[in-house]
């Protein structure tokens, strides 16, 4: 708990609007696109950067497509 005490302020501030950054851009495009957005967006909230690297491979590479959803016609 100690080293927690060493780290900057400014640390803390960059590392929280990362990740509401990260969270709420997630959240928006996962929106457009009919793709769990809670999910991202609440995922995007607690860890950097695996959401984001994940949601490219899977969401916006197109890997991941949901049967019955909208088709590209």
């Amino acid at each position: 708990m100690e080293e927690l005490k060493v780290l900057p302020v400014w640390f803390w501030v960059l590392l929280i609007a990362i990740l509401v950054t990260q969270s709420t851009w997630l959240f928006i495009d996962a929106r457009k696109r009919d793709s769990m957005p809670w999910v991202w967006g609440l995922w995007g909230l607690i860890q950097f950067p695996m959401p984001l690297l994940f949601y490219f491979i899977f969401v916006r590479s197109g890997w991941f497509r949901r049967s019955g959803g909208k088709s590209k016609e």
